[in-house]
């Protein structure tokens, strides 16, 4: 191949292996099937019309097979993406209209160019900063609000908002509008559904092999669907007043513009774009990540940004919405054997087989179903686990979950996340405002030094030993002074404190200005400050400074050193 021709041709296909593909198309084939009336009720939890949801999973799935980071992540629309869009297009446009579809494009490229970008700028590391309390807490607070947009369908009243307090008010005022006739499917559904999900352990398994009945629970949703559609085109459903999908026009994706706003239009979604590049980034990095762990594979987070912000740059052109890595599909991608991303490849052809035979043939499906599917599918995205856990093992991170959760049902999905990180963000200030200073001793005669409040240690009359176990910066320095304050008026017989500054990697100007103090301090009480273990590039910045040039004590390479020069080892 010629060299500068390369990168054309993805890395998975560079070094396909003849073996892998039976794998590959069967794993495409699974998933394009199954996922088929779950795109149809993304897009419609989207506030788009069925197909789209179709289209969403064609070229945006193509591009990131082809560019991606991940050999196994399935692409394609997702509940998130999904409820994100509509609650940010809500005030632009009609939902369904030709305009709002247009800018449900234009978010994807919004989102798509952000993504790129800080693939680019080698921005990946931003994950690092969204701690798994906050995550978790939108997640399950955006699942409630994606149950509760649900009932619009499952109902067959005009219920809607963005918020818990509005979905409530909406369900008060419109009850006397359900109608009975969908009710009762939806709920029919549901239930089955939801049996399917939780009590498959003895609706399968009880006669089936373990394999069967995996298979058998997969295979169920789409079971139920056709059956429904069926059902419904046998019993004129739609004379009762059970609103169905009606046809899904044939035919590919075209080529369209997104619509071009006006400049407070554009600035208005801007937020929402980055907070939904945000999220699609983090959910499909977690996805993608794990099973690169799984396989042994590489998972670079930058050439996860690019991929997805390439699929959905290309989407925004194509008639789609903002895509992400689904927690679903890509795992049946990987159950179902998937080596390559062959297997979205074929998975594309599946949908793309789908527009031109489906056509009218799921025209009598009812919004009902695809309703309490989404519910069904939904409930597990609440994550009680976490909460649970976090409450447990770190209340901080718990405050961080329910800020995002509350702040999501409140407030709306941005001002949720909002809160929710800055929960988190006050937790991790707070934490390194207050950080860990320990009073050491000596381990018998080795060279190790522990907290005298954990171990049997030997201390020394007239030495002071702490250690310090974090940076010393603005934030807690004032902290950092006032503990040692303490040790030192409540060892009165010592009159050296050595610091061990073995954890410490940066020492800013607030923190050397509070070392100098303390050295002055500690000098008109008759002390003398000593340093042991300075990392060399925490020296390289303050041995030029006052920290060192007018500290009265010495800087030692260990604090045994320091031990064995000044401890009076006399009881």
């Amino acid at each position: 191949m010629v060299k500068g021709l390369r990168w054309l041709v993805p890395k998975w296909l560079r070094e396909y292996a003849p073996k892998q593909l039976p794998a590959d198309v069967v794993a495409g084939l699974v998933v394009g099937i199954l996922v088929i009336p779950q795109s149809l009720g993304y897009a419609v939890l989207a506030g788009l019309p069925p197909v789209y949801g179709l289209y969403a999973a064609i070229l945006p799935v193509l591009v990131y097979a082809w560019v991606g980071s991940s050999n196994v992540q399935a692409v394609g629309p997702v509940a998130i993406t999904a409820i994100m869009t509509a609650s940010s297009l809500q005030p632009f446009a009609q939902a369904g209209s030709t305009q709002y579809a247009l800018m449900a494009s234009l978010l994807a490229l919004m989102v798509g160019v952000m993504l790129w970008l800080a693939g680019r700028l080698k921005q990946g590391w931003i994950v690092q900063f969204i701690s798994r309390g906050v995550s978790a807490g939108f997640v399950s607070g955006a699942a409630v609000l994606i149950i509760l947009s649900q009932l619009k369908y499952v109902t067959g009243a005009k219920i809607s908002g963005s918020t818990l307090l509005q979905y409530a008010s909406s369900l008060t005022q419109h009850l006397d509008s359900v109608n009975v006739p969908t009710l009762l499917v939806g709920l029919t559904a549901l239930g089955l559904f939801l049996l399917n999900r939780y009590g498959s352990s003895w609706l399968w398994q009880s006669w089936l092999s373990d394999n069967q009945a995996k298979w058998a629970g997969r295979l169920f949703p789409l079971l139920l669907v056709v059956t429904a559609i069926v059902l419904s085109a046998l019993g004129d459903w739609d004379r009762l007043g059970i609103a169905v999908i009606d046809a899904v026009p044939s035919g590919f994706p075209s080529f369209r513009l997104p619509y071009v706003p006006l400049v407070h239009d554009a600035l208005d979604l801007l937020p929402t774009a980055a907070l939904m590049a945000l999220i699609a980034f983090v959910s499909s990095s977690s996805v993608a990540s794990t099973y690169a762990r799984q396989r042994g594979e590489h998972f670079d987070a930058n050439e996860e940004l690019k991929g997805l912000g390439l699929a959905n740059i290309a989407g925004g052109f194509f008639q789609s919405f903002p895509v992400a890595g689904g927690f679903s599909r890509t795992a049946i991608n990987v159950d179902s054997g998937a080596q390559t991303q062959l297997a979205s490849v074929i998975t594309v052809a599946v949908m793309v087989a789908a527009l031109l035979v489906l056509g009218t043939l799921i025209a009598p499906l009812p919004y009902a179903l695809l309703g309490a599917m989404i519910m069904a599918s939904i409930i597990s995205l609440i994550d009680v686990r976490t909460l649970r856990s976090a409450w447990r093992y770190d209340r901080l991170d718990a405050l961080s979950f329910l800020a995002a959760f509350v702040g999501v049902l409140a407030f709306g999905l941005n001002t949720g996340l909002v809160l929710g990180l800055m929960v988190s963000f006050a937790s991790l200030i707070w934490q390194s405002s207050q950080p860990h200073i320990a009073v050491v001793g000596q381990l018998g005669e080795t060279g190790h030094f522990r907290n005298i409040n954990r171990h049997n240690v030997v201390t020394f009359r007239n030495l002071l030993i702490m250690r310090v176990d974090e940076s010393l910066f603005f934030g807690n320095s004032e902290s950092v002074h006032s503990q040692i304050q303490a040790a030192v008026t409540s060892h009165p017989d010592a009159c050296e404190l050595i610091l061990i500054m073995a954890a410490v990697n940066h020492i800013d100007l607030t923190a050397q200005e509070m070392l100098i103090t303390l050295n002055n301090e500690l000098v008109a009480m008759g002390w003398r400050l000593h340093f042991s273990f300075i990392k060399g590039p925490v020296m390289d910045v303050i041995e030029q400074t006052p920290v060192i040039g007018q500290l009265s004590g010495q800087v030692f390479m260990s604090t045994v050193d320091a031990v064995n020069q000044f401890a009076d080892k006399n009881p």
